[in-house]
């Protein structure tokens, strides 16, 4: 581990350390056992919005997907590269999740450049990615007020991944049948708060 940053080496020892004599048999029976996720979280790579620290999980709960904005494409078995979709179609059909978390943030900034474009340096991948959000996007801050634009378009790729999350047919079905639950939820970095969607037009803070 040479070239491994000093950070990490770092985090790594006090892992060794502090946190691996005790969790070593878990460890060892997910070893061999293998994973039984509860749920699958779609999340954004923000490093500020990690959802094993937010949800207080333990290794083998959580089977997270993380990606620039949390977007959850449609459905497109068409023979390319589907990262996002491969990884729901193992989460559901192979670990069996009984859930599916949509976890949105403040500040985010994938959100901020649907609302704004992306930047210049970021036209390979970034541009392109964000495009399928920018719709939902401006067509909600067009009609929220200017104080509430950033939280209600994150609000509102949230609502556009459960939405495409139900164009899955595998998923639409399970949900349908009562095993799988589809939720949406907004974290807020400065106050930890975690907002849900309910039948209200905005998030609700959770009790």
């Amino acid at each position: 581990m040479t070239d491994t940053p000093d950070e990490l080496t770092a985090g790594y020892r006090r892992f060794r350390a502090d946190h691996w004599p005790a969790a070593r048999a878990e460890y060892e029976t997910l070893a061999a056992k293998g994973q039984k996720p509860h749920t699958l979280i779609v999340a954004c790579s923000d490093s500020r919005a990690d959802p094993a620290l937010i949800f207080d999980s333990a290794p083998g709960e959580l089977f997270v997907v993380r990606n620039v904005a949390n977007l959850v494409p449609p459905y497109e078995p068409d023979g390319q590269l589907h990262g996002v979709s491969a990884a729901l179609e193992f989460g559901v059909k192979v670990l069996g999740v009984s859930r599916i978390v949509v976890m949105g943030h403040a500040h985010c900034g994938g959100v901020a450049a649907m609302r704004a474009g992306a930047p210049d340096t970021c036209q390979d991948f970034v541009a392109p990615w964000i495009a399928q959000g920018t719709p939902a996007v401006r067509a909600v801050a067009q009609v929220v007020e200017p104080d509430d634009v950033e939280q209600a378009t994150e609000e509102a790729v949230v609502r556009l991944s459960l939405q495409n999350l139900r164009s899955f047919p595998w998923i639409a079905e399970r949900e349908a049948a009562g095993e799988l639950t589809l939720t949406g939820l907004h974290f807020g970095i400065a106050d930890g708060v975690l907002r849900a969607l309910t039948d209200k037009p905005r998030f609700e803070p959770l009790g």
